[in-house]
C-alpha cells in the first residue's frame, strides 16, 4: 500500500440524497440528520422527493424533554441535542410534515438560530424547579408559548400537492413506518445480540439499542449500504483528524501525523473492540454529533471510506467535498457511538440472534 500521496477517490455506491443543508446555530444535528435519512428512505420506497421539516420534529420534542428534565428535578441534562430515535419516536406519535409547512422560522429569518430559544426555556425550567409552590403560571404552557413564539404553533392540517393532510396522514402517504428502524450499537460491557439503554447525556428518552459485535457493526453496515439502504449515524466528531474544511476523517497509526493526514495518506490505527470500548469510558469517544450515511468511496489504495451526509452546509471555505465527509473504516469502528437502519438489511442469523423483531 502507498502512502504520502494526495487521496484520489472513486464512487463505489452513491445512494440518493437531498440537498446538504445547514442545521445553523443550534444542535439539532439529530433532527436534520434523522430528517435526511427519512427523506432518502422515502425516496428508495415510493420514488418520492419530499423535502421534511426538521423543525417539526424538534417542536415536539422539546416538551418531552423539558417534561424529563423536570421530573428528574434538574438532575438531568436539558439541552439541544437528541438521538436519531427522538425524531422517529416524534414522528410516531405526531406524524411528518413538508418544510414549507413548517420551517421553525419567524420573522423572515433565513437562518436557524435557537440561542434565545434555549435560554428562555432553561430559565423557566429552572425557575420552577427551584421553587415549583411559588412558580406563579403552569411551567408546561408556558414552554408551549416559548416554543410558539420563536418556532410557530404547530400544524394540525394541511395542503399538500392540492390534496389536504393532517400530519398522521402525511406519515402515511410517506409509507414510512416507525416501527421499521432499530438502532444498533457495539460495547462490551453488555451481552452482544441484546438490547440496553445506552447511558450516554442526550439519551434522555431511554431509548434502547440492539449491541452487537464491532465486525458485525461494519458488516450490518456495508451490507445495508450495497443493498440500496441508507444509515443514520451517531459519532464522535472532536478528533483532530475529523475536518469539516477537507471533508476528511481518519485515524492516523501516528498522532502525530494528524494534520497532514487530512491531506495525504497516512497509515491508520487497527481498531480493536477494546480500543473502541476504552475510548468510550475514558469520554474520548462522545455522543458529539448526529449525520447520515449515504455511499461508499475508495481511494487510490482500495481503502473503503463512507460517504458522510454532514448538516454544515456547502459552498464555503470552511466546508469540503460539497458538505460531505469522506470517513475512513477506522475511524467509523472507533468513533461510532450507533447508527439507526431499516431493519431489511439484517440477516437473518442477527434476527434469529435476538428477541426484538
Amino acid at each position: 500500500m502507498c502512502f504520502s500521496q494526495h487521496y484520489e477517490f472513486e464512487t463505489v455506491i452513491d445512494l440518493e440524497a437531498t440537498d446538504v443543508i445547514s442545521q445553523g446555530k443550534t444542535g439539532t444535528c439529530w433532527s436534520f440528520s434523522a430528517s435526511s435519512f427519512l427523506e432518502s428512505e422515502i425516496m428508495r420506497i415510493s420514488g418520492k422527493k419530499i423535502d421534511l421539516s426538521e423543525m417539526y420534529n424538534v417542536r415536539h420534542t422539546y416538551p418531552k424533554k423539558a417534561w424529563n428534565y423536570v421530573m428528574r428535578q434538574g438532575k438531568t441534562q436539558f439541552s439541544e441535542g437528541g438521538l436519531a430515535h427522538d425524531v422517529i419516536n416524534s414522528i410516531r406519535e405526531f406524524g411528518l410534515v413538508p418544510n414549507d409547512v413548517y420551517s421553525g422560522l419567524k420573522n423572515e429569518n433565513e437562518n436557524h438560530n435557537h440561542s434565545e430559544l434555549v435560554s428562555e426555556l432553561n430559565k423557566v425550567l429552572d425557575e420552577y424547579i427551584a421553587d415549583s409552590k411559588d412558580y406563579k403560571t403552569d411551567w408546561k404552557e408556558d414552554i408551549e408559548t416559548i416554543l410558539n413564539n420563536h418556532l410557530g404553533e404547530n400544524v394540525s392540517a394541511f395542503n399538500y400537492e392540492g390534496i389536504n393532510y393532517t400530519p398522521l396522514s402525511f406519515l402515511e402517504f410517506t409509507n414510512i413506518n416507525p416501527n421499521d428502524y432499530i438502532s444498533i450499537t457495539s460495547f462490551n460491557h453488555v451481552p452482544y445480540h441484546s438490547e440496553f439503554i445506552l447511558n450516554i447525556p442526550d439519551n434522555f428518552s431511554n431509548g434502547k439499542f440492539l449491541n452487537v459485535p464491532l465486525d458485525e457493526l461494519v458488516s450490518i453496515t456495508n451490507t445495508a449500504l450495497k443493498n440500496g439502504f441508507s444509515i443514520e449515524l451517531d459519532c464522535d466528531v472532536s478528533e483532530k483528524t475529523f475536518s469539516s474544511k477537507y471533508g476528511i476523517a481518519v485515524i492516523p497509526e501516528n498522532e502525530l501525523e494528524s494534520t497532514e493526514a487530512l491531506k495525504t495518506i497516512m497509515k491508520e490505527k487497527s481498531i480493536t473492540q477494546e480500543l473502541r470500548q476504552q475510548e468510550f469510558e475514558n469520554y474520548n469517544t462522545t455522543d458529539d454529533h448526529l449525520m447520515h450515511i449515504t455511499g461508499l468511496l475508495k481511494d487510490q489504495n482500495g481503502v473503503l471510506f463512507y460517504k458522510v451526509k454532514n448538516s454544515w452546509g456547502k459552498n464555503s471555505e470552511r466546508v469540503g467535498n460539497d458538505g460531505y465527509i469522506y470517513m475512513s473504516e477506522a475511524y467509523f469502528k472507533l468513533k461510532t457511538i450507533s447508527i439507526m437502519v431499516h431493519k431489511d438489511p439484517l440477516n437473518y442469523i442477527l434476527y434469529k440472534k435476538t428477541s426484538w423483531n
